[in-house]
């Protein structure tokens, strides 16, 4: 056997494109040290690695870095749909990030190359094939956030945020590093789908106790990721701590890549009898603790960051229906695999114009504020508050928010579909809950501003900034047109 493998370059396209994108942004911030042309390069690679990711994926599967069958990077439909979904999620938030970089509020330079650095943990995340690749390209794209969560000069709360993430997410690695190496102890493979073929031809390994422990602490590791309860608790302090770009960005490509990485060990490496009762137990937990918080929140981005982690439990949910034999099905399989991605797309193309239309109303550099800033917010800037009405209702699954809908009705089949309509019931009452504080927001934006605050907490005279209101306008267009074809990313998430 030769040491030597072949290297497709085409499969590893978008890789190129998203490194490359942060080696231009260094050298740009060093040669020209002109902040404008930082961002512009940065953008104009973002959306490079968009189309190049979609330009592969249109291609059919391609695979390389292979031993045999194999292999250490796996590009399809799925791994596109993730890039470019990862890309334009940088885009957005670099778009989001303008006022603040002008303001001086972090430096141009490494913010844009720590965003790129992360959207390349990103683009490789939804291509690996094996644990390592995982593991490495899920902290590619978590340990650039930990400087910009902390990069706002000035703010203790940033630096706070800052220190809480850094070390949950030590923890969380280890943890994850140690279930890797147990499994590796106990199968002797890395590579996901050599693992999950030895561990269902050979129900003795399954048997082990050795076994039993590594996937449940890489479960609880890959748990930490996605903001799942009980391991959630830095999520609002974090998200609430960092700047709103940030925060937004945290809310959006880092859970999606929290749960790619997840779906890719369980959907081809772990048992699935093993993982469906943890995964049932965690959906119904985050998302009723995720609700049940979020209803006695005042503070914009920890509502929101509450509603971020009962929305994981929405994606968690067709997964739990691994528990049940009828859920182990092929088709039954495919179907909550497919759900899940999907409803995370819905989800973060929502959060993204939740967030973009929240720092359209506040301040510049300000952080979100409290609920009260927003009451009335929709009759002093009406299309800013009519977007942000929007996101939320679609967050919360009714109309005219079709995509949110769809998603929650996406999530409710597979799980009918696989049998568990326990946990489709489970939903259905969490989304009850959730309508009471999505519409309770919803409903501020239109109300008469109190004599005690007649300008609103300030937000009244908070002018647009140009290509705040584009990122705004484009996430809002995304979301109307994910609802009305929502079918373009199912069968996307399926592939």
């Amino acid at each position: 056997m030769t040491g030597v493998q072949s290297v497709d370059s085409v499969a590893l396209l978008p890789a190129y494109l998203a490194a490359g994108t942060a080696v231009l942004v260094l050298l740009t911030d060093l040669l020209l040290a002109r902040p404008r042309a930082t961002i512009v390069v940065a953008a104009l690679g973002a959306l490079g690695t968009a189309v190049g990711s979609a330009l592969v994926g249109s291609g059919g599967e391609r695979r390389t870095f292979c031993v045999g069958v194999d292999c250490s990077w796996v590009f399809g439909g799925r791994a596109a749909l993730v890039g470019v979904v990862v890309a334009l999620l940088t885009v957005g938030v670099l778009g989001l990030s303008v006022p603040a970089l002008r303001a001086g509020r972090s430096p141009v330079g490494e913010y844009c190359f720590l965003l790129a650095c992360s959207m390349t943990g990103g683009v490789v995340l939804g291509a690996a094939g094996d644990l390592i690749t995982v593991i490495v390209a899920l902290e590619t794209l978590t340990l650039p956030l930990y400087v910009l969560v902390g990069l706002r000069r000035g703010s203790l709360a940033s630096a706070e945020a800052a220190v809480t993430f850094f070390v949950v997410s030590v923890v969380a690695t280890t943890l994850t590093l140690l279930g890797a190496a147990l499994l590796y102890a106990v199968t002797g493979g890395l590579h996901l789908d050599r693992l999950g073929t030895l561990l269902a031809d050979r129900p003795e390994l399954r048997d082990l106790p050795l076994t039993t422990a590594a996937v449940a602490v890489l479960l609880v590791g890959l748990a930490f990721k996605v903001a799942a309860v009980p391991f959630h608790a830095w999520a609002p302090a974090t998200y609430d701590g960092a700047p709103l770009p940030v925060a937004a960005y945290l809310s959006t490509a880092s859970k999606l890549g929290g749960l790619v990485a997840l779906l890719a060990v369980v959907q081809r490496a772990l048992p699935a009898d093993q993982t469906g009762p943890v995964l049932a137990l965690l959906a119904v937990l985050t998302m009723t603790v995720g609700n049940l918080v979020a209803l006695r929140q005042r503070r914009t981005v920890r509502l929101l960051a509450w509603s971020s982690v009962a929305q994981a439990g929405y994606i968690l949910a067709p997964l739990g229906a691994l528990a049940l034999a009828a859920g182990r099905t092929d088709d039954a399989r495919s179907a909550a695999y497919a759900a899940a991605v999907a409803y995370a797309v819905f989800f973060v193309v929502l959060e993204l114009a939740a967030f973009a239309a929240v720092t359209a109303l506040r301040p510049t550099g300000a952080d979100g504020g409290t609920l009260d800033d927003l009451r009335g917010a929709a009759r002093r800037h009406p299309w800013r508050g009519a977007a942000l009405g929007l996101a939320l209702v679609g967050l919360a699954g009714l109309p005219p928010g079709l995509a949110g809908l769809f998603a929650k009705v996406t999530v409710v089949r597979a799980l009918l579909d696989g049998g568990a309509a326990w946990l489709a019931l489970v939903v259905a009452v969490n989304a009850v809950i959730g309508l009471a504080y999505y519409l309770r927001v919803t409903a501020a934006l239109w109300a008469p501003t109190s004599p005690a605050t007649p300008s609103g907490g300030g937000a009244a005279a908070v002018p647009v900034v140009g290509v705040v209101a584009v990122v705004l306008a484009v996430a809002t267009v995304a979301a109307v047109v994910l609802g009305v074809a929502p079918q373009l990313v199912l069968d996307l998430a399926g592939r």
